[in-house]
């Protein structure tokens, strides 16, 4: 979760600079300015986003960024993702380990299939801009994990990780969209979509499928955690949080030895559901469990700098946003350089409550309608909330190759039927059910803002500070404000980033 910034056509030293001036939280560890001919380009790293071993770059090792590829030094690449098949592709393109090392592949794969290099990328999330000084290549994973944004000023293109680099310069902007590449004259062209039918149901028996689904996992794990720096785990005491923590405490105790304590942290406001789950789960794996207990008035108080990092005003994101940008200030106090989230699990298995509302034979189709939502919703919780306070997050949880298989398991076993109800993700629980408390593994589901309780308190707060006039009247000029809370939210996005395109990119959860 690196950032990057970047200026094509007619390329402007002093707009670069201050659109990355505004991202430097990205990667205080190293960063670098490149300048050819049409393009100049900047790129910053946290200590845990150089791939490859980061002490060599410490150590003395090529430290020039953006990066390139020795091979073909005219190419540049600014660069912000993560490749779960690294070790199957490097051996194949002959990219050795090392530093920048991801990077390089991505050069390598560029350079040898030019736009046909995205088949070679299934199992990976990205967002990048390629260039040699003359021409451009930009580029943003399927799911749209990593974000991207470009804008317009005459006839110049900028892109950047970040909104708020770009409204700095120019109030023509836009979200970059998920699944597409560009080319140097700004035109898009999209390169996958999800799929609009499920694929072939296999027939394999639960046993089957649960040992696959933990064999995927800690594959996905293993290509994702290496604990090159400090390291640690969000816990919330869901099942997702703790099957990632169950594993990273494993790995933990066996690379550090078995006296060693993995960090875990959990947030709640007041003794919430959350804190009590974490700490159940932090006593079963023996985890160094740090909590942090947070009121009204603290969630108040950072509201503002939250929507400004987040750069979004719907409710039900900024809700877990808070309780996202507070455990991981808190874990940068610890020292924590790179924290595991078990983010991806509910978009994977049909995680979320509303989507037993449908009939199994639809829920494929609801399942890819939530996972479209990802680009601009929850992967901005993801992204900002963690890069705002310099900490590298890791998801093993989001693997192409997991999402793949799901995609092939019976609906009726992620939404599994149960007398009048049915327990989602089910199939997900059944493949770890002997390995964490029976109290976790059939935990009802809960989004983080309701297990830690930011989702009561906020909604209320809000009602009480508005009129309903004031609501209605906000709604003549601005109709996708649907509730006081959310008007508030908004008010402060428009301090920060107008109420011109920048709203536009904002994407609003099908639920309040």
């Amino acid at each position: 979760m690196s950032g990057f910034a970047v200026v094509y056509n007619k390329k402007d030293r002093l707009e670069l600079e201050s659109m990355f001036r505004l991202i430097q939280h990205r990667g205080p560890y190293l960063s670098g300015i490149f300048e050819d001919k049409r393009i100049a380009m900047a790129q910053n790293y946290l200590i845990g986003d150089i791939s490859g071993n980061p002490d060599a770059v410490l150590a003395g090792g090529d430290t020039q960024v953006p990066a390139f590829n020795a091979t073909y030094p005219e190419l540049r690449i600014c660069y912000d993702g993560q490749m779960g098949n690294w070790q199957e592709l490097a051996p194949a393109y002959k990219i050795p380990d090392g530093p920048f090392r991801e990077e390089r592949l991505l050069l390598q794969l560029y350079q040898n299939h030019g736009q046909s290099m995205f088949s070679h990328l299934n199992d990976a999330v990205f967002a990048f801009v390629i260039s040699d000084g003359e021409n451009l290549f930009a580029a943003r994973d399927l799911l749209g994990i990593k974000t991207l944004f470009y804008g317009w000023k005459n006839t110049r293109l900028y892109f950047a990780s970040e909104l708020k680099s770009l409204v700095e310069i120019t109030d023509d902007v836009h979200e970059f969209p998920p699944g597409h590449y560009m080319d140097g004259s700004g035109t898009l062209f999209r390169f996958a979509e999800l799929p609009q039918s499920p694929p072939e149901i296999i027939k394999d028996d639960p046993d089957e499928i649960t040992a696959t689904i933990r064999d995927i996992i800690q594959r996905s794990f293993n290509n994702r955690v290496d604990f090159n720096v400090v390291t640690g785990s969000l816990l919330s005491g869901g099942i997702d949080s703790s099957v990632i923590a169950w594993l990273a405490s494993a790995a933990y105790k066996e690379k550090f030895g078995n006296e060693q304590r993995l960090k875990t942290f959990a947030l709640g406001v007041g003794e919430s559901e959350d804190i009590k789950c974490a700490r159940l789960m932090a006593d079963h794996i023996d985890s160094d469990h740090h909590e942090l207990i947070v009121d009204l008035d603290q969630i108040l108080a950072v509201l503002p700098e939250v929507i400004r990092c987040l750069e979004s005003f719907d409710p039900s994101l900024v809700r877990s946003s808070v309780a996202n940008y507070l455990i991981s200030k808190y874990a940068k106090e610890q020292k924590i350089d790179v924290l595991l989230s078990g983010e991806g699990g509910d978009e994977v298995f049909c995680g979320y409550l509303y989507l037993k509302e449908f009939p199994t034979e639809e829920l494929f189709a609801r399942q890819m309608e939530c996972i479209a939502f990802l680009h601009n919703n929850a992967s901005l919780r993801l992204d900002r909330m963690n890069l705002c306070n310099s900490i590298r997050v890791v998801t093993p949880l989001i693997s192409g190759e997991l999402l793949n298989y799901a995609m092939t398991l019976p609906p009726e076993y992620k939404q599994k039927p149960d007398g009048d109800h049915k327990i989602e993700k089910w199939i997900f629980r059944k493949a770890f059910e002997n390995e964490l408390p029976e109290e976790i593994v059939w935990r009802l589901k809960q989004e983080f803002s309701q297990g830690s309780g930011s989702a009561d308190v906020l909604p209320i707060y809000f009602e009480e500070i508005f009129e309903d006039d004031e609501l209605s009247a906000a709604q003549t000029d601005f109709p996708m404000v649907r509730s006081k809370e959310e008007l508030y939210y908004f008010n402060i996005f428009k301090e920060h980033f107008g109420s011109g395109r920048a709203i536009d990119t904002v994407g609003q959860w099908i639920r309040l």
